[in-house]
């Protein structure tokens, strides 16, 4: 005699939009409007509107695919459990479904409305993301994230490649920015979250090789990624404006990464220093992307 396996309810479309990551995808959607923004030519706005667009729907179809592979990791994890897939909302083969069709309109629209060069970038992201961060690399190594963040790091090429149709220095600058940004900014919010990490046997660095390392490595990745940071501006690629602010916000950047770079584990558990770097990566990242794009309207 079998038993019934319970059909879950139709799932709400809320747990569609949950699915796509929506915190997640505004800084990427900034990230790839700013790089269309810099370039320096006019985009037709139904143009640049159907690029955006593209890259706001295949940073959703990652962020599903992700939850996807990942529902018993989320299952495991205080911050992530109430996700749709491990709370029971949804089932897997939904969110699969989602997720491919979402990433393949995605390049498909881009290919047909904007251009190829863009399409191919958007490709590229999504597949890294899913296959090389996701299902290769999360659950194998604490480098996770620092070879993962790539996939980040894509949209201000695809911004500028919707624009321009190629790629150019500062668009590259701008991916390795967010690049060597990431690994501070997850490390930073590891270092709190530990635990959750610990519980669901993902090896990320404060598990596998201790705080001590991980505020290390924050230090050190923080170094080049200032340089990338202030290089458009000495380089000529951008005005004064830029660099003021790159200047300022670098300086902030790297005064939170030194305190946590220095910071022993007998001042306190608190955290408070480490969750101020997350926080404020956050809004490093938006105010030197918003600096680029006054300082291409303004000096143009």
């Amino acid at each position: 005699m079998t038993t019934a396996v319970p059909l879950l309810p139709p799932a709400d479309w809320r747990d569609f939009l949950a699915l796509t990551k929506p915190r997640v995808m505004t800084l990427v959607v900034f990230t790839g409007l700013c790089g269309m923004l810099a370039a320096p030519v006019a985009v037709d706005p139904v143009i640049g509107f159907t690029a955006i667009l593209c890259i706001a729907l295949g940073a959703g179809a990652a962020g599903a695919l992700n939850q996807w592979y990942e529902a018993d990791i989320d299952a495991k994890m205080k911050r992530t459990a109430k996700r749709p897939l491990p709370d029971g909302r949804m089932d897997r083969q939904s969110a699969l479904h989602f997720g491919v069709g979402l990433g393949a309109f995605s390049v498909i629209l881009m290919e047909l409305a904007v251009n190829r060069a863009a399409a191919a970038i958007l490709a590229i992201s999504i597949l890294f993301y899913v296959l090389i961060y996701t299902v290769w690399l999360k659950r194998r190594t604490p480098q996770n994230i620092v070879i993962g963040g790539a996939a980040g790091a894509f949209p201000p090429l695809i911004g500028w490649a919707a624009a321009t149709g190629d790629v150019a220095l500062l668009p590259l600058l701008l991916f390795m920015l967010v690049f060597l940004w990431t690994p501070p900014h997850f490390w930073a919010l590891a270092l709190f979250v530990k635990t959750d990490y610990a519980n669901a046997g993902v090896p990320m660095l404060p598990v596998v090789a201790g705080e001590r390392v991980t505020r290390r490595q924050i230090g050190l990745y923080t170094i080049p990624m200032a340089i990338v940071a202030l290089a458009p501006w000495p380089l000529g690629l951008t005005g004064w404006i830029y660099g003021a602010v790159s200047v300022v916000m670098t300086a902030i950047f790297a005064l939170l990464a030194l305190r946590v770079a220095t910071r022993t584990q007998a001042e306190g558990d608190a955290m408070k220093v480490e969750k101020q770097l997350f926080k404020f990566s956050i809004l490093y990242l938006f105010g030197m992307f918003g600096a680029l794009v006054v300082d291409r309207w303004v000096l143009a």
